[in-house]
């Protein structure tokens, strides 16, 4: 992880050929994560080159394409994170996916829209970042390459090429002679098969002392009856470097016969271009020199217009000035009607007088009902006290008797 911060900070500074470098190396973890089957395949996205994202091509996509490997990402690390969709804020997944980073102890010191573009240093540094966290907790451990053969092993490999070569240059004489097309294609023998044998009979061992009991007669009525079935083919090496030459010369002949075609019509075209150009410009001039006049006419009338619209720039502006006094003054007098028809309706209203005589009518009716209840209670104080002295005379006769 530190490697890949390392090399990303020097592409950054650099950005040449390392962040293409860092690009493939990415590419290549990613496959050691079998990101094909369960990222690729699952997901149903288009796989990625070893450029996607270290060139911008379409912001979009890529960035798309970069949150939803974070996603794949964190989930083989063993972070709950759930698949970004493509109509989601860009803001709040960035966010979250900086918040995972921090959570995991990665280095994401930089600002959120470095990651908005969805290619570049950044969207590349916490890729390699994540995918060297999710090998180490799958475990993923490299092997040493092999190393190539030298010495007496090389030799005996290239002494084993040679006699193969040989093999089959006489393989390839022999069928330049005795070439027939009329041959049955199910009875063809293949050069592989014939290496294949000899190979196995060279490096077999024979642990049985094999007697051979036919005749040399036998064995040459066998070879006539079966050599008319036989037929030899020689499969062509795309890999081959004569096959290329080949190829290449073809196409350069080829390529030759068609340039000296194409440079031919190309002058014919270039000179019939250069004549069209000229004579579109003499037509120019024809059409300037008839046109003079008119043009200056045109020029001396968009001088006077443009003198009228000045004039009427600097007229529109009194104009604006005294509408906006006209405006305010209007403002001001209908506030001045307002106020007087709100005066004019309180002195004529009669509402006021109404609800006094209501008020002194609603008086005279309490007070009424006050005097009533005053002699109420004034008779039942008189009644009290005459009751008083009958009881009072009682007890003085009652008193006086004993």
């Amino acid at each position: 992880m530190s490697t890949a911060s390392s090399r990303l900070s020097t592409a950054e500074d650099d950005p040449g050929y390392t962040i293409f470098e860092m690009m493939e190396t990415l590419l290549e973890k990613l496959k050691m994560l079998n990101y094909d089957e369960e990222f690729i395949k699952s997901l149903k996205m288009r796989p990625l080159n070893r450029h996607y994202f270290a060139l911008q091509t379409n912001p979009g996509e890529q960035f798309f394409m970069f949150v939803s490997l974070c996603s794949w990402l964190f989930k083989k690390i063993g972070l709950m994170f759930s698949q970004p969709q493509e109509d989601d804020d860009p803001n709040s997944t960035i966010a979250s996916i900086l918040e995972a980073l921090r959570s995991l102890e990665v280095n994401s010191d930089f600002s959120p829209s470095k990651l908005k573009k969805g290619s570049g240093y950044y969207p590349i540094l916490c890729l390699s970042n994540l995918v060297d966290i999710a090998i180490r907790k799958q475990r993923i451990s490299y092997k040493k390459p092999d190393e190539p053969l030298v010495g007496e092993t090389q030799e005996e490999v290239v002494e084993a090429d040679a006699d193969v070569e040989l093999a089959l240059d006489r393989v390839e004489e022999d069928m330049a002679i005795d070439d027939d097309s009329d041959f049955d294609e199910d009875n063809e023998l293949d050069v592989d098969d014939l290496y294949l044998s000899n190979a196995y009979i060279e490096t077999g061992k024979i642990n049985e002392v094999v007697e051979n009991d036919v005749t040399a007669e036998a064995w040459q009525l066998e070879l006539e009856r079966v050599m008319p079935l036989l037929k030899v083919s020689i499969k062509s090496n795309s890999g081959d470097w004569r096959s290329h030459l080949e190829i290449m010369k073809t196409h350069q002949a080829g390529l030759t016969e068609i340039s000296t075609l194409v440079t031919s019509n190309l002058g014919k075209i270039s000179t019939d271009i250069d004549n069209v150009m000229q004579k579109m410009g003499k037509r120019e001039k024809l059409i300037n020199s008839q046109f003079d006049l008119m043009l200056t006419q045109y020029r001396a009338l968009q001088d006077e217009l443009a003198a009228v619209n000045e004039r009427y720039r600097e007229v529109n502006v009194g104009v604006v000035e005294r509408q906006k006094t006209l405006n305010s003054i209007s403002d001001n007098l209908e506030t001045v009607k307002q106020e007087m028809d709100e005066r004019g309706a309180t002195m004529s209203d009669g509402s006021p007088l109404v609800h006094i005589k209501k008020a002194v009518k609603d008086i005279k009716k309490e007070i009424f009902e006050m005097d009533i209840n005053i002699a109420v209670a004034e008779h039942i104080i008189v009644e009290s006290k005459l009751r008083d002295k009958s009881l009072e005379s009682q007890l003085i006769r009652s008193s006086g008797m004993t």
